[in-house]
C-alpha cells in the first residue's frame, strides 16, 4: 500500500535528519524516525478514512432514498391497494433492485482507494455481498462470499442461509455458527441462533436444534428463541417459527412472510 511506503520513507527521512543532520545519537534517531513513521501513517489513515466515510455516505443516501420511496408507495397503497399482494411484492422487488444496483455502482467507486487503504477490497466485497443479497443475486453473492468480512450476526446468518440453499453439509454450517456465536455478547445471538436452529429443524435434527437453543438461551432472553425451545421440548417441531424475529429473518430469504389475502389494507400497515 502506498501509505506504508510513504510512511516508511518519512520514517527513514526522520532518522536521517536526526542522526546525520542534527548529530543525535543512533538510539534517539531511531525513536524519532519511528515516531515520524507512526505520525505520517496515522495522518494518512485519518485522511483516507474521512474520504471513505464521505463516499460510503453516498451509498447510504441511495439506500435511504430508495427505502423512503418504497415506504411512500406502501403508504399510498393503504388508501388505494394494488391489484393483488403478488403484484405489490413484484413492484417492491423491482424498485428495490433499481436502487440497490445504483448503490452497488456507487460502492464500486471505492476501488480508486485500493492502493491507499488496507483491506479496502474486502470492505467493498462486504458491502456488495449484502447489497446483492437484498436483490437475490446469488451468483454474485457466491463470488463475493469468500472475500467478505462477516463478523456481525446478520452477515453470518446470510452465510449460513446460503450454505443451506446450496445444500452444504450441516457440519460446515455448525462450524460457521459456533465460531460466530462465541464472540457475541448477551442478546446479540437471536437471529444467528434462530437461523441455525431453523436449518437443523428443516434437516430433521430436532435434538440438535433443542440443544443449540438451550445453549443460546444462556446468552439471550429473546422471546422467539424461548417459544421455539418450548415447541421442541414438547415435541412440536411443526410449531417452530422465526416469524417473531421480523424483517431480519425474512431478509434471509429462507421463508416468505405470511400475508392475509382477505385484508389487503392491513398488509401494508
Amino acid at each position: 500500500m502506498f501509505t506504508y511506503f510513504i510512511s516508511f520513507a518519512f520514517g527513514i527521512g526522520g532518522y536521517a535528519a536526526a542522526h546525520f543532520a542534527a548529530g543525535i545519537g543512533n538510539g534517539w534517531s531511531v525513536a524519532i524516525g519511528f515516531a515520524v513513521l507512526i505520525a505520517v501513517q496515522l495522518g494518512l489513515s485519518w485522511y483516507f478514512m474521512k474520504k471513505l466515510k464521505v463516499e460510503m455516505g453516498g451509498v447510504q443516501s441511495i439506500m435511504a432514498e430508495g427505502q423512503k420511496s418504497i415506504q411512500a408507495k406502501v403508504a399510498r397503497w393503504q388508501i388505494r391497494p394494488p391489484g393483488s399482494i403478488a403484484e405489490a411484492q413484484r413492484i417492491i422487488f423491482e424498485d428495490t433492485c433499481s436502487f440497490v444496483k445504483r448503490a452497488i455502482a456507487e460502492a464500486d467507486k471505492l476501488k480508486k482507494y485500493r492502493l491507499w487503504v488496507p483491506m479496502i477490497d474486502r470492505q467493498i466485497a462486504t458491502a456488495k455481498f449484502q447489497l446483492n443479497w437484498m436483490i437475490k443475486n446469488f451468483k454474485e453473492v457466491d463470488a463475493l462470499m469468500p472475500r467478505a468480512i462477516m463478523l456481525d450476526p446478520v452477515s453470518v446468518s446470510m452465510k449460513m442461509a446460503r450454505f443451506y440453499m446450496l445444500d452444504k453439509p450441516t457440519e460446515e454450517i455448525t462450524k460457521v455458527y459456533e465460531k460466530a456465536s462465541r464472540r457475541l455478547r448477551y442478546n446479540e445471538n437471536a437471529l444467528l441462533a434462530g437461523c441455525y436452529t431453523w436449518i437443523l429443524v428443516k434437516r430433521g435434527d430436532t435434538d440438535g436444534a433443542f440443544k443449540a437453543l438451550t445453549a443460546a438461551l444462556k446468552k439471550s432472553d429473546n422471546e422467539t428463541l424461548k417459544k421455539n425451545h418450548q415447541c421442541l421440548m414438547n415435541n412440536r417441531p411443526a410449531q417452530f417459527s422465526n416469524s417473531g424475529l421480523g424483517d431480519q429473518w425474512y431478509a434471509l430469504h429462507l421463508e416468505e412472510p405470511r400475508m392475509r389475502a382477505r385484508q389487503q389494507r392491513s398488509v401494508f400497515r
